[in-house]
């Protein structure tokens, strides 16, 4: 007797990335070809059932889309997916999940960390430290503050319980306003952004990269904010316009910035950012715990038993909104 085939997944790496770990548990289930770039990728398209893209910037689907013949499913392990979203493929019958759920604490503990090192200084500590100097400072307390969470999905809703639990009151903004969030105050409408950042002693952006979201944070958002508060970024670079921020920065209409995320990556060398006193900046990798890269095939892996048993997929993306809703079951 015949054996039925397996299916055929491919994975997308990043250009001299490393094979993800735990793959031995996907070949058991499938045939896995790799690719890392548009002419690997068209190489290794026809006859694939389901990708595995780890390259969250990568333009090389929407380039040898052409060569996809058979596609099922989308895997994205990240939690954005504005790479994938080109026309062809939000159009198509073909099902996109993303990674949501394994960042969600790591990236909220790192939003605490962010809002708790400008609280207290740590940057102005550490200036002092290098210089070998003794100069005693008050600083600020936490507690009592307002967090305005931009983007009150699964990550926003980590940052506003940890936020909470140290006395701060957190507030969201995501499409559709809501009043019976645990995890917030209140979850308000886009609309009211702009009267919202008003009231904010920090500001974080935990929204998805879409075109909406695109330049969002510019000198008109800027000027609405406290000039004491502080922006801090987790989301995607595109959102924040650089050039405002800075200017934004230098002028005194904010206090400061926390950065994971830039509109360019990397951030060249002579970026004035890297000179600026009240920016805290990290090389994106707010979620990246040890460990991360396995629980990100695992994740695949227990979608992909679900998938292989005619099951809802989990972490299913609205492709028109480009960021995770309901579960979906592949056509």
């Amino acid at each position: 007797m015949t054996q039925p085939s397996k299916p055929v997944v491919t994975v997308l790496t990043a250009p001299g990335e490393q094979e993800p770990p735990g793959m031995d548990a996907v070949r058991s289930r499938a045939e896995v070809r790799f690719a890392c770039d548009e002419q690997t990728l068209r190489d290794t398209l026809p006859g694939t059932d389901i990708m595995m893209v780890t390259d969250f910037r990568t333009e090389a689907l929407k380039a040898a889309w052409g060569s996809a013949d058979k596609l099922r499913w989308i895997h994205a392990t990240s939690a954005g997916v504005d790479a994938l979203m080109f026309d062809e493929l939000v159009s198509s019958d073909v099902v996109v999940t993303n990674a949501r759920g394994i960042f969600d604490r790591s990236i909220a503990e790192y939003v605490l960390c962010t809002i708790l090192m400008f609280a207290k200084d740590f940057p102005g500590s550490f200036r002092l430290q290098t210089r070998h100097h003794w100069k005693h400072r008050d600083t600020e307390r936490a507690q009592g503050n307002q967090v305005l969470v931009v983007g009150a999905g699964s990550i926003g809703r980590q940052i506003g319980r940890l936020v909470t639990a140290i006395g701060m009151t957190a507030h969201g903004i995501a499409r559709t306003p809501r009043n019976d969030d645990p995890d917030f105050v209140a979850v308000h409408g886009h609309d009211s952004l702009y009267e919202q950042l008003g009231h904010a002693d920090f500001v974080v952006i935990a929204a998805p990269l879409t075109p909406q979201t695109e330049g969002l944070f510019d000198a008109k958002a800027f000027r609405a904010m406290k000039s004491t508060a502080r922006l801090i970024n987790i989301g995607r670079g595109p959102i924040v316009k650089t050039d405002d921020l800075i200017l934004a920065l230098r002028n005194g209409d904010i206090a400061g910035a926390g950065l994971d995320v830039f509109e360019k990556e990397p951030l060249p060398e002579d970026h004035p950012l890297w000179d600026m006193e009240n920016v805290i900046m990290t090389a994106h990798m707010a979620g990246d715990f040890i460990g991360w890269k396995r629980a990100l095939t695992d994740q695949f892996l227990e979608n992909f038993d679900r998938w292989h048993s005619g099951l809802e997929l989990f972490n299913g993306v609205d492709k028109t909104l480009g960021y995770a809703g309901s579960p979906t079951t592949p056509a």
